[in-house]
């Protein structure tokens, strides 16, 4: 299952240009008193970034032979409640970090209470995005409620809040791999591993289907995560679009940190492998989740 003649840039673009279709269609204007949360939600949501996890969600449905048209609400939905956990992420009182993909945060280029309300409302928009009519036809209702119970969970506090708590509670302070792990398990894979299902899910993926892509996913996430570790310390702040060094000046529970580079870049390649393996059972389809898999490590070198 070769990716070396497969145009992975194109193919993000592409499915990327979509959901942004979406997003950019359906987005509330920043009309009457409450306009400016309105701007500020939309100055995140516009800020940039790949789209990663909603494109994850179009690449699953395909390759249980779904359409990208009947998950395309859901997939606008899912980069939503991801742009909401970044405004809410770089808040002096969480991470605190003044740029964000290249540009001040939501908070520094409006104020923080705005960035709060902004993120509350982002959130709210995802749901709306998931129970759109729009989406709801096209889709089995009982697949659909399973897909955003799957999103809610992952999200909520057996998922990246939780993680996120554990993040903050675990600055400062010397710890293993074991809570390291659960950390990123939470805050990071478990979004990424349900927008892969969700996407699978609504395209009435097999039960056998699911469990190949939810090992995908799950090493997906991890080596993701254990790449941003390494990125703050090794990455160019340029292509980053914030600073490198902060998870070292807050003194973060990373990867490099607890087992040094050389082991961390070993950990991210291991769990790539693992990722495209669990991808086998797919044969040709699954390149373009191969290639999201050898994507995610390559952001390294």
């Amino acid at each position: 299952m070769e990716t070396k003649n497969f145009d992975f840039f194109a193919y993000l673009k592409r499915k990327a240009e979509k959901v942004e279709k979406v997003l950019t269609e359906f987005f509330p204007q920043p009309k009457g008193y409450g306009g400016r949360v309105v701007e500020a939600a939309s100055y995140s949501l516009s800020a940039g970034g790949k789209r990663i996890r909603p494109v994850l969600c179009l690449a699953s449905c395909e390759v249980v032979g779904g359409r990208d048209e009947d998950v395309l609400f859901f997939a606008a939905g899912i980069e939503c409640i991801h742009t909401y956990s970044l405004i809410h992420d770089d808040l002096p009182a969480m991470d605190d970090d003044d740029f964000r993909r290249g540009k001040p945060s939501c908070h520094k280029a409006y104020d923080e209470a705005t960035a709060i309300l902004a993120g509350d409302g982002l959130q709210s928009l995802a749901f709306w995005f998931f129970t759109h009519p729009e989406q709801v036809k096209r889709v089995s209702k009982s697949a659909l409620l399973k897909a955003i119970h799957l999103i809610s969970q992952a999200v909520g506090f057996e998922g990246m809040v939780g993680g996120q708590m554990a993040d903050l509670l675990m600055e400062g302070k010397k710890a293993g791999l074991k809570i390291l792990k659960w950390i990123h398990l939470h805050k990071t894979v478990k979004l990424i591993e349900a927008s892969v299902l969700a996407g699978a899910l609504l395209a009435k993926a097999k039960k056998k289907e699911l469990q190949a892509l939810k090992s995908y996913a799950k090493h997906l996430g991890m080596a993701f995560q254990i790449v941003d570790d390494l990125l703050d310390v090794i990455g160019d702040e340029k292509k980053l679009g914030k600073k490198n060094l902060s998870d070292l000046k807050k003194q973060k529970l990373t990867y490099p940190s607890v087992v040094g580079l050389e082991k961390t870049r070993e950990l991210a390649e291991i769990h790539t492998q693992k990722a495209i393996s669990a991808l086998e059972p797919f044969g040709e389809k699954a390149i373009p989740l191969r290639a999201m898999a050898e994507f995610v490590l390559k952001r390294v070198y």
